[in-house]
C-alpha cells in the first residue's frame, strides 16, 4: 500500500507537470523530468525530455494554446519505482480553415516515474487518449471537416490530430484510447516496470 508521503509527492509531481509547463516555466518544469531518462510521447512529438521542453517552448513563444486541467489521481509504488495515472484534459485553441475552434480531448497520463536522491521524477509519460471533441469558438460559425482525414485519427483524440495535423503537427497514429491492445500493452509495460523491468517499456 502506497504511504502518504509517496501519494502526496507524486500527486505534487504531476501537478507542478501541468502547472509549470503551461505557465511556460522551463527552468522549473525540466525539474520533474528524470535528467537521463525522462521520456515524452504526444500525439504530435516522441523523444527525450529536454527535447519536448525546447519543442514546448518554441510552441509557446509562436502562440501555440496547448493547456492542461487535472483531475483524479492514483500511483502504484514498487521501492523506488512508481506508475502514476491522472484523469486530465488537453485543451488546444487553433484556426482550421479560417475558423477560430477549441478542442478538448480527455484522458489520462500514465507515467512510469523513480525515485532519483530522494525525489520522484518522470521517467516515461504516455497520456491515454479516451475521448474528445471539436467546436467553433464562434457558435455561429460552420465548419465543414475532412471525413478521411478525420478517420486516419483513433476515436479518443481524432478531433485533437485533426487540429494539429492543419496546424502543421505531424500527428502519430496508433496511440493508447480507453480500451484495445495499445492501452493493454501500456498496463503491461507498467507491471513490469513495477517488477523490475530495466526499461519503462520501448519509447518509439
Amino acid at each position: 500500500m502506497i504511504n502518504r508521503e509517496d501519494a502526496l509527492a507524486l500527486r505534487e509531481l504531476t501537478d507542478n507537470w501541468a502547472l509549470w509547463r503551461d505557465a511556460g516555466d522551463w527552468d522549473r518544469f525540466a525539474t520533474v523530468w528524470h535528467p537521463d531518462e525522462g521520456w515524452m510521447t504526444a500525439t504530435w512529438f516522441q523523444g527525450p525530455a529536454a527535447e519536448f521542453i525546447a519543442a514546448s517552448k518554441a510552441g509557446f513563444d509562436r502562440g501555440v494554446s496547448i493547456l492542461h486541467f487535472l483531475g483524479g489521481h492514483t500511483a502504484d509504488v514498487a521501492d523506488d519505482r512508481a506508475v502514476a495515472q491522472t484523469k486530465m484534459t488537453i485543451n488546444q485553441r487553433a484556426s482550421v480553415d479560417g475558423i477560430e475552434v477549441d478542442v478538448v480531448c480527455t484522458g489520462r497520463f500514465y507515467d512510469f516515474c523513480a525515485r532519483l536522491d530522494g525525489q520522484w521524477k518522470i521517467v516515461r509519460r504516455q497520456p491515454i487518449y479516451e475521448k474528445d471533441r471539436l467546436d467553433p469558438v464562434d457558435p455561429a460559425a460552420r465548419l465543414a471537416l475532412d471525413r478521411g482525414l478525420l478517420d486516419r485519427f483513433p476515436a479518443g483524440y481524432r478531433h485533437l490530430g485533426y487540429v494539429q495535423t492543419k496546424a502543421g503537427f505531424t500527428v502519430r497514429t496508433g496511440l493508447p484510447g480507453l480500451t484495445g491492445d495499445a492501452v493493454q500493452r501500456l498496463y503491461d509495460e507498467g507491471a513490469k516496470w513495477l517488477a523490475g523491468s530495466a526499461t519503462p517499456g520501448d519509447p518509439h
